[in-house]
């Protein structure tokens, strides 16, 4: 049986973009089971007025969900347990770096996301005390763990085949200094527990996966299939973001679209004028 998920934050109003994934994850489920996973782990940002909006934007596609939305909020103590397991193997180590510290690291070596991070905090002594009275975030070691499990290697459901060089792989966070986990090991947490088989999401986050692959190697996690579709972009090309309004769902059903038949025309790749598709 396929089980998909759609998982939006609720730090605004969602719009075509999330419409089309939405869209693509139900139609994927087949006659499996399609979930809703609320990721509210951004304590500033997420707010409950933008749940209820999922809640009824969803309903107005006619894309239902099949059991009770899954709620990060709600599910710390399984991060908690997830990032023991990592810390009790030697693999996870505490980072007292700001973004600015990093930032200012002239040797920092730059990927496809931005400066990595430099490893200033890779070699420290674990320090309980500083812990205690420091903001820090909490890291994987990438280099401990790609001895153990080896580079991380993947067929996605349009049977492209990827690999993440052992040197593509950063040090990345597990926990935030502001969030008891990060999205990648929430993510890869979740979709274990809700048996998630098929991971439909945006192309933009392909770079995601190699980390993830490898956190549930390490944490003897099922590792689901994925499918990266295709952006929605406004027609000159422009991402459509909430930070930069993009023309909301609510927007379009005020303005008297037909919820369920622009589910079904993005099920087919027809976007209405004005929006484009683009590879991330």
């Amino acid at each position: 049986m396929i089980v998909t998920r759609f998982a939006p934050s609720p730090t605004g109003r969602l719009h075509l973009g999330h419409a089309y994934s939405a869209a693509l994850g139900h139609a994927r489920a087949g006659g499996g089971r399609f979930l809703l996973r609320i990721e509210d782990l951004d304590r500033v940002r997420s707010r409950p007025e933008f749940v209820d909006g999922i809640f009824e934007d969803l309903r107005w596609l006619g894309l239902e969900w099949d059991e009770a939305p899954l709620v990060q909020s709600q599910r710390t103590a399984a991060y908690a347990e997830a990032l023991g397991k990592l810390r009790e193997r030697g693999l996870a180590y505490a980072c007292f770096c700001t973004r600015s510290d990093i930032a200012a690291a002239l040797n920092a070596p730059h990927g496809p996301a931005g400066a990595r991070y430099p490893g200033t905090c890779r070699g420290l002594a674990d320090d309980p005390a500083r812990r205690a009275s420091e903001p820090h975030s909490w890291r994987l070691d990438s280099a401990k763990a790609l001895a153990l499990v080896g580079p991380r290697r993947w067929t996605e459901a349009d049977g492209r085949r990827f690999a993440a060089p052992a040197d593509a792989l950063d040090d990345a966070v597990l926990a935030r200094k502001d969030a008891p986990a990060s999205y990648h090991l929430a993510c890869v947490v979740d979709d274990a527990a809700s048996g998630v088989s098929l991971v439909v999401r945006g192309a933009d986050l392909r770079a995601s996966t190699p980390i993830q692959r490898l956190l549930q190697s390490l944490l003897g996690l099922p590792e689901p299939t994925y499918f990266h579709h295709p952006l929605v972009t406004h027609s000159d090309g422009r991402r459509l973001a909430k930070r930069d309004r993009a023309p909301t769902l609510a927007a379009m059903r005020e303005a008297g679209v037909d919820g369920c038949a622009l589910a079904a025309g993005l099920r087919l790749g027809k976007l209405p004028l004005g929006f484009a598709f683009a590879d991330a």
